[in-house]
């Protein structure tokens, strides 16, 4: 490939050439046709627009600067007439400092690039036979309807070679490359084409330019409006289709027409909404069933016996729990909790535990059935055997080129921004600045855990401590539940803050660390930000689901933080309502920001562009300068989008045991994600460059990683938040002899037997209550389940032999359950094959036509060569003997 480009592009480069030597664009006025694509000759199509501003109007910058950007950009400009491509500028009709170079390839030139860029093309069409499936009628009824949207036609393609022209399937050639192929082709030329020469470096590409400010904009233009359909009847108006069809918020329930997506925004917005689409249909099946085991849990809720306890006026209404907090808080009855164990019984239940092994498995057929997906589209796409042309390097890095090192394979000098080790003290500074920033957001969830619990000693103090039967409000308002919800809200505040600061400072961190080229860029970025957001969104959540609560000593020896606070407690029934407390608001609360700031904000940018624009002129405008006033889509692409759902996707996997309503949130969320996503790049933003991609990139092994951790987190879940497992303990061994003094399997007497006696007596100054003792009692029980010796006991106040018991089955179950899901997901990985038996027929087929149409044929002219060279021989040896035998 190297050696393409410098056989097609670099002998077009050259030295810089006079003044008087440079071409320059032709010159043509608007022709009052607002939906034209073409040149002002009606013939050329537009392929790209290139916008800067006129230099002799500019006041902003020095003469001096401003003649050497005009310089520049006469250069490039000629440089890339020289490369082939025919340019047409047309003044601004709404500003006249505003000129637009309008950039057509020809065939040659179409051609020429596609054999350099391996592009295939097709051969002929595809003569393979389709079996429809069982549920193709179902289907239908979702999809749009193919009077509207045609289907593609499908082909056998092979990369493009201009010497086996003949051999491909071309009809027309204004038709034969697309518009989103030909956009791709031209904007591979404007990386590549120079426009200056410093110390022996060249200087090319158009963003290069475009950071410098020489050009404002450049990109490919839609082919219509979005809102009506296009007075040019040759126009294809495809954005109005996909906005109508596709980005409208009617065609919720209607499936993409993703080969129409692909066709317009080319592969890499195509693999995007595919996988999208593909991840909120398997919601489809993990919400159904979470609705189901929430639903199981909320009509079992009543029949919960450990719940009816707390309940009971004469179980929990008589049993005196300790103080929560030192010398404020005071003695209050269990039945106060009884609202908050009617709700943990909806979530702590039996279909909690079956709901975790079908998400561990869920998550598993969803990424081996997406990799077949993924399969499909590569060959229908004619990215299987894609092979990715030559990358450009970064303008950024290319300008710190300073060094001359000697490379290795070349054996050729060659300019790089950093020695060996400057790269390392780089690379230790930026790895530095990741753990520090990291380290600053678990400093972040350690200030949420002090104020929870400085905030409870509040509302300890001032909250009711009893029912009151004239407000029933106060019931739901115990202490515990109101430092939940605000410290919740507040975590959530300050986690969106600081997703906008860390975004800017990994951005930093990545443009400090200077990677080459744009793929190793992202790759960086991905690293940093998935790390941040790792940390950021699921800290309080871990912290919650496996430390609150699980190191607090017993009321006579309290473990204090900081020496100072005293260390949480979860409620009686554990953390699990707390945590899903947390989840319900960070995912729902994210969710409704995420959609408001990406809906809001662009729209809110093209409305004061547009108002300013019509406060100008009421003139006709054409496509090009509309567009221009579209936002642009930004350097990351879809790196936002993917980094949003990712995330998501971890919440509904790694903590769904304590929330199975969280695949129904994230349906609901995908759901509009995908129309807002489609309505944005539709109706908002620029046209973006069609690019190629095979798969979803760095995100595949980032989700399989969640995937695997995601089993060890529920599994935990289950086994040291949830209280399940204590009830089986108790249900199986410790409500019968010789534990037990029931005759038969029970759960009554579970809380009383679960809830360890303390003696009032033994509380230590620093932490006894100032409130009075009411009643003759002289004990209370502990907050939480911590199942110690009695007072007066021998070991008084030490673990007792229920509390090894349970230890022991929580890490059995964690053990087993591990186990069981690995072997399952392992089992389902090797029985699903990653590429389906009727793609990869497909793909054998194509290299087969490929081998006979391409290669049989340059035999066919050796041998017909070979032939006539045979013949011509022969001729000569007969001329040469036949005198001597006569």
């Amino acid at each position: 490939l190297v050696l393409e480009l410098n056989q097609v592009i670099i002998p077009t480069y050259g030295t810089v050439p006079d003044q008087q030597n440079l071409h320059t664009p032709e010159w043509a006025d608007f022709d009052n046709k607002p939906d034209t694509l073409f040149f002002s000759d009606g013939r050329r199509r537009i392929d790209f627009v290139l916008v800067y501003e006129d230099e002799s109007k500019k006041m902003t910058h020095k003469r001096s600067d401003r003649k050497k950007q005009k310089r520049k950009r006469q250069v490039y400009e000629s440089n890339l007439i020289n490369n082939g491509l025919q340019l047409e500028a047309t003044r601004s009709v709404l500003d006249e400092k505003l000129i637009f170079v309008k950039v057509h390839a020809p065939w040659e030139v179409l051609c020429t690039y596609a054999e350099v860029m391996h592009i295939k093309l097709p051969l002929q069409p595809n003569d393979l036979r389709t079996r429809d499936s069982a549920f193709n009628w179902f289907s239908r009824l979702f999809r749009v309807d193919e009077n509207i949207i045609k289907p593609e036609q499908e082909f056998f393609t092979a990369p493009f070679q201009k010497e086996h022209l003949s051999n491909f399937y071309i009809q027309d050639k204004d038709t034969f490359f697309n518009p989103a192929t030909r956009s791709r082709i031209v904007h591979f030329i404007l990386s590549r084409v120079e426009y200056a020469t410093k110390n022996n470096v060249k200087k090319f590409g158009i963003n290069k330019l475009l950071d410098t400010g020489i050009y404002k904009a450049a990109f490919p233009l839609h082919d219509s409006s979005f809102t009506h359909l296009s007075t040019d009847p040759d126009c294809p108006n495809e954005r109005y289709l996909l906005y109508r069809e596709w980005a409208h918020p009617k065609n919720i329930f209607k499936l993409q027409p993703l080969d129409f997506i692909r066709k317009y925004y080319g592969e890499k917005i195509g693999i995007y909404f595919a996988w999208l689409g593909f991840y909120t249909n398997m919601l489809i099946v993990a919400a159904i069933v979470g609705v189901g085991c929430f639903l199981y849990g909320f009509l079992t809720k009543d029949n919960c016996t450990w719940s009816q306890e707390v309940c009971d006026p004469n179980i929990g209404g008589n049993i005196i729990m300790c103080p929560q907090c030192d010398k404020v808080c005071t003695y209050w009855n269990l039945s106060i909790t009884c609202e908050s164990s009617k709700k943990l019984c909806i979530f702590d239940s039996f279909g909690t535990l079956v709901f975790a092994v079908f998400m561990g498995i869920w998550v598993t057929l969803f990424l081996e059935f997406w990799k077949r997906r993924q399969a499909e589209l590569e060959y229908e796409w004619d990215t299987v055997e894609y092979l990715e042309q030559e990358e450009q390097v970064r303008p950024e890095y290319e300008a710190r080129c300073t060094h001359v090192v000697m490379n290795e394979i070349t054996q050729q000098e060659e300019h790089v921004p950093y020695t060996a080790c400057g790269k390392c003290i780089r690379m230790a500074f930026c790895t530095s600045a990741v753990i520090f920033w990291i380290l600053l957001i678990i400093a972040s969830v350690i200030g949420i855990i002090v104020y929870r619990l400085s905030v409870f000693l509040v509302f300890s103090a001032t909250l009711p401590q009893h029912i009151s039967g004239a407000e029933a409000i106060r019931k739901y308002l115990t202490p515990q539940t109101a430092t939940t919800v605000t410290a919740s809200l507040i975590s959530f505040i300050i986690i969106m803050v600081l997703n906008v600061v860390y975004e800017k400072v990994a951005i930093l961190i990545t443009d400090f660390e200077l990677p080459r080229t744009q793929t190793d860029y992202e790759n960086s970025l991905t690293t940093k930000m998935f790390l941040f957001q790792f940390v950021n969104y699921y800290s309080s959540c871990f912290y919650i689901a496996f430390f609150k609560g699980k190191f607090v000593g017993h009321p006579g020896n309290r473990v204090y933080w900081l020496g100072k606070y005293r260390t949480e407690e979860c409620d009686p029934g554990g953390c699990l309502l707390e945590l899903t407390t947390q989840l319900a608001i960070i995912v729902g609360g994210k969710a409704i920001w995420n959609n408001i700031q990406e809906v809001l904000v662009p729209w809110v940018k093209n409305l004061l562009g547009r108002y300013c624009a019509a406060a100008r002129s009421e003139k006709l405008v054409p496509r090009w300068e509309e567009d221009y006033h579209l936002q642009p889509i930004g350097k990351l692409g879809l790196f936002y989008e993917y980094l949003e759902m990712v995330i998501q996707f971890g919440f509904v996997t790694l903590f769904v045991a304590s929330f199975p309503l969280a695949p129904l949130l994230a349906l609901i969320n995908n759901m509009l994600e995908i129309r807002l996503d489609a309505w944005k790049l539709t109706t908002q933003f620029r046209r973006m460059v069609p690019q190629k991609a095979q798969d979803i990139g760095a995100w595949q092994p980032i989700m399989q990683g969640i995937a695997i951790l995601a089993v060890v987190t529920n599994a935990m879940i289950i086994a040291f938040t949830s209280d399940m497992i204590p009830r089986l303990v108790y249900y199986w061994s410790f409500s019968v002899p010789p534990y037990g003094s029931h005759s038969s399997h029970t759960m009554k007497g579970y809380i009383n037997s679960t809830l360890s006696v303390f003696n009032t007596s033994d509380f230590k100054n620093a932490s006894k209550p100032f409130s009075p003792w009411l009643g003759n009692q002289m004990t209370c029980r502990q907050v939480y389940r911590d199942l110690r010796y009695p007072p007066g006991h021998q070991h008084q106040y030490e673990h007792n032999i229920y509390y090894w018991h349970v230890i022991a089955a929580k890490l059995a179950f964690v053990i087993v359950m591990e186990h069981v899901i690995y072997f399952v997901k392992f089992i389902i990985s090797y029985v699903i094959p990653d590429v389906s038996q009727k793609t990869k027929s497909k793909v054998e087929r194509e290299k087969y036509l490929t081998q006979k149409l391409l290669h049989e044929n340059d035999l066919k002219v050796v041998k017909k060569t070979m032939g006539k060279i045979a013949d011509k021989i022969i001729k000569g040896v007969d001329s040469t003997f036949r005198p001597k035998a006569e």
